[in-house]
């Protein structure tokens, strides 16, 4: 299945986003095509930037407050690929840069991608149920024990 997940991405995508520019362009003409997905790529750039430094800001509070800043990591990965996204000439491409640099739009990508791409306890860190990576937001009783170990390999 990855296989033809990858083909698609680089067959698919790209015929699509020619077959939008040619006909953008004969709308609109080409030289305003190409002055228009520069101009994306432009803004595109700065508010993934504006972005990134909000999001590093928050991830340095949730880390000196001693939390997991999982949230943070993964919408900082998020507006990598927004951003990574942006910069490939395209409308198609720019349509979903834009909508992940829109916070309830990404929050809910990386929900999506960390129930559907992950695996293991990271993808629990993406979902939002931060109790299975921080202790400190455990709820309900701590249970204190003991152990001993019987052999003597562990002395």
């Amino acid at each position: 299945m990855p296989f033809f997940l990858l083909v698609f991405l680089f067959i698919a995508i790209p015929v699509a986003e020619i077959s939008v520019l040619i006909r953008v362009g004969g709308a609109i003409g080409p030289l305003n095509t190409i002055v228009f997905v520069i101009l994306t790529a432009v803004l595109g750039a700065y508010l993934v930037r504006q972005q990134g430094f909000a999001t590093l800001s928050k991830l340095q509070e949730e880390t000196n407050a001693g939390r997991v800043p999982a949230m943070q990591i993964a919408e900082g990965v998020a507006l990598l690929f927004a951003g990574a996204v942006l910069m490939t000439p395209g409308f198609i491409t720019d349509a979903l840069g834009f909508a992940i640099l829109i916070p309830p739009i990404r929050q809910a990508f990386i929900a999506w991608a960390g129930k559907n791409l992950l695996k293991g306890p990271m993808a629990t860190a993406y979902t939002g149920s931060a109790s299975a990576v921080n202790p400190h937001t455990l709820k309900g009783e701590v249970i204190e024990g003991e152990y001993t170990v019987d052999s003597d390999e562990h002395k």
